[in-house]
């Protein structure tokens, strides 16, 4: 995540408290910078392909408000039972779009969350 956060075309990241996750805002002009920045989430799932998605990737993507036109639920691959993912949403102006990336999986303790931040240099 290091690597995601040194190669990222937006500036600062904050912590998202309602779903747990950093999360940064971009102009709509830096989105393909962004998406190669964001290459260790490499499997993408949208509304039309969520329901072929295992079973902890469709509940977390109803957790977080689900899936609609534009956005996209990045995931990296598992390690073990664990896994990083994004939350690519477009705000709907045609301007601006966030991520938002999160821990998924039995591992996504306190701890690990904090390492999340501190990767990202958030407070929270």
């Amino acid at each position: 995540m290091k690597e995601l956060r040194a190669s990222w075309p937006a500036r600062g990241w904050s912590w998202d408290s309602r779903l747990s996750c950093v999360s940064s805002s971009f102009a709509a002009e830096l989105e393909s910078n962004a998406r190669a920045a964001a290459k260790a989430l490499a499997t993408e799932w949208t509304s039309a392909n969520i329901q072929k998605a295992p079973p902890h990737l469709r509940d977390l993507a109803e957790r977080t408000g689900g899936l609609r036109a534009g956005q996209k639920l990045l995931t990296s691959a598992a390690v073990g039972a664990s896994f990083v993912y994004g939350l690519w949403w477009p705000w709907g102006d045609g301007m601006t779009l966030s991520m938002r990336i999160g821990l998924g999986g039995p591992d996504a303790t306190s701890d690990a969350l904090q390492r999340l931040r501190d990767a990202f240099s958030v407070q929270v």
